[in-house]
């Protein structure tokens, strides 16, 4: 039998807590003011769970209530968790997907990436899984998706595989599913997609002179960034996103900002002569109103990527813009005595061993000092007769 009753309760005027025994008290504010509370023990440790208002839940209730509870708390059911799963409305795999791209589009620097990442999921999965609750979603939908273009398209199949992955398992963080993704199963439902050649078309490095005379035949934004880009062994986005700040021409450094840098971390470009001479040819195209060393038909943003490689095709090269810096990389390999640590420093690659990562401090940023009149340190030549490219870092 209880503690309290319906008499005693309207009673009470002092504020406090009040026991009606197992655990089960009305906390009370002031007169017919206050909430019921269930003390129970759970995992090892005590919990306070709400039970509702004095005005809304009688004693009766409350004590129904309180034995409810202590039932599923007995069975090994959370009643917290439960009640917030209850509460939580689901979204669909749409909705879902647009609040991942909305929480990490922030960090991702790429711009065609931002928006390719929706695109595909928009293209390919909204179709038959859009309006589909995450929580609904299993292997066999998700295989659906992938399976008319899994060896037509294998990349961009592969691509709305880890995107879909990323959104379930976003929603499995957020409480909205069960289970993670069941992403490792649909290997068992899907052939085999038949190997790639991974790496990017690259000019063979002795082509490049020749190639550069060429590109030097005709002057535009987008052939002078080339240059410099192949000059520099940068990415195109670094290239495309320069800024005047960046460049101290005289001290022949050019230095990338972290945020700006694939690897999160600054960049210091020693810039070889033919380098220095590319960017103040490119002053021509300085706008007052950018800061861009080479800004897009909007002088506020950058040349668009497809800009680049443009000039390539036009020159009727199969070729990619990104392969410049595999020219490089092989040059420094066949050409030079520079070590590989060098090389992919220049390149601003991460380091793949961890506990090398972790000692290393240096960007051999001493390594590239120029001497005038001296030999050529990782620049690509000036002319056809030069020996090989090598940017500038």
């Amino acid at each position: 039998m209880g503690k309290l009753t319906a008499t005693k309760i309207r009673a009470l005027t002092e504020p406090g807590r009040y026991s009606d025994g197992d655990g089960l008290f009305l906390e009370l504010n002031g007169k017919d003011s206050g909430r019921w509370l269930l003390r129970v023990q759970a995992e090892g440790r005590r919990r306070d769970i709400g039970l509702g208002s004095l005005k809304a839940v009688s004693l009766a209730d409350a004590r129904e209530a309180a034995l409810l509870t202590r039932k599923k708390i007995a069975q090994g059911v959370d009643p917290v968790a439960e009640k917030k799963q209850e509460r939580q409305v689901i979204p669909t795999f749409r909705r879902a997907a647009e609040m991942v791209h909305e929480e990490h589009e922030k960090a991702w620097k790429n711009g065609k990436h931002q928006n390719q990442w929706i695109a595909t999921l928009k293209t390919y999965a909204f179709p038959k899984m859009g309006d589909r609750l995450v929580s609904e979603i299993e292997g066999p939908l998700i295989r659906d998706v992938l399976a008319p273009i899994w060896l037509a398209k294998p990349e961009t199949a592969r691509r709305v595989r880890q995107r879909i992955g990323t959104v379930l398992d976003w929603s499995y963080a957020r409480g909205f599913r069960a289970t993670e993704a069941p992403m490792r199963s649909l290997s068992k439902g899907l052939p085999r997609q038949p190997k790639k050649d991974k790496h990017f078309a690259a000019l063979p490095y002795a082509s490049v002179p020749d190639f550069l005379e060429k590109l030097r035949a005709r002057e535009s934004v987008g052939r002078v960034a080339l240059e410099a880009l192949i000059l520099t062994a940068a990415r195109s986005g670094e290239i495309r996103g320069a800024t005047w700040s960046e460049l101290n021409l005289e001290a022949a450094l050019w230095t990338i900002p972290a945020e700006r840098m694939k690897m999160g971390r600054v960049h210091v470009v020693p810039l070889a002569p033919e380098a220095v001479a590319v960017f103040e040819r490119a002053k021509k195209f300085k706008a007052g109103a950018s800061d861009l060393v080479f800004p897009g038909q909007t002088v506020k943003k950058p040349l668009s990527d497809m800009t680049l490689l443009k000039i390539l095709r036009d020159m009727d090269l199969a070729v990619t813009v990104h392969g410049f810096r595999s020219a490089f990389r092989d040059w420094v390999a066949e050409q030079t005595d520079y070590s590989g640590e060098i090389a992919e420093a220049a390149l601003a690659h991460t380091v793949s061993n961890k506990v090398e990562a972790a000692y290393r401090r240096t960007d051999f940023l001493d390594r590239y000092t120029f001497v005038p009149g001296g030999s050529e340190i990782m620049q690509f030549p000036a002319a056809p007769a030069a020996r090989g490219p090598a940017p500038s870092r």
